[in-house]
């Protein structure tokens, strides 16, 4: 082996990572495609869900919250608020009445704004948060309180 380093070893280096890593990312691209549908729970996606996700969008709650990890981290992760808050039984309940009693008045604490929300808006919330905490997201958050 020569002791420099030639343009033609930089080349070959060069087109042999680059084909490489480019068979790589096809193989990961593959393999998320061909699971994508397993993971992201498709099939229990409702009208109620899709108007749910309609709610968070108009509010604006990723302004403030994070969701699956994506989003701001002002308040609370909400990906995984349906496990953490009594999930099938008393979800529901919960997030009525927290929404109802917003703001909560808590001195040095910033404070979630009221948004009125109507009794089937806050169901389709619910809907939207029970179908996202049901996403296989490979244990994210990382912790239980996001």
């Amino acid at each position: 082996m020569s002791e420099t380093f030639t343009k033609g070893m930089a080349r070959n280096i060069y087109l042999g990572g680059g084909v490489f890593f480019f068979l790589v990312f096809l193989a990961l691209t593959y393999h998320t495609e061909t699971t994508f549908a397993a993971r992201t729970n498709e099939s229990e996606m409702s009208e109620a869900v899709v108007r749910g996700k309609l709610v968070w969008e108009q509010n604006n709650c990723i302004g403030c919250h994070s969701l699956l990890g994506e989003g701001a981290y002002f308040a609370p992760e909400l990906g995984n608020v349906f496990d953490r808050r009594g999930g099938e039984e008393n979800f529901d309940s919960f997030l009525h009445a927290w929404m109802k009693m917003q703001p909560l008045g808590v001195s040095g604490r910033r404070q979630m704004p009221q948004f009125n929300l109507s009794d089937r808006e806050l169901d389709d919330l619910a809907a939207f948060l029970r179908w996202t905490s049901k996403i296989d997201t490979n244990d994210w958050p990382p912790n239980k309180e996001g």
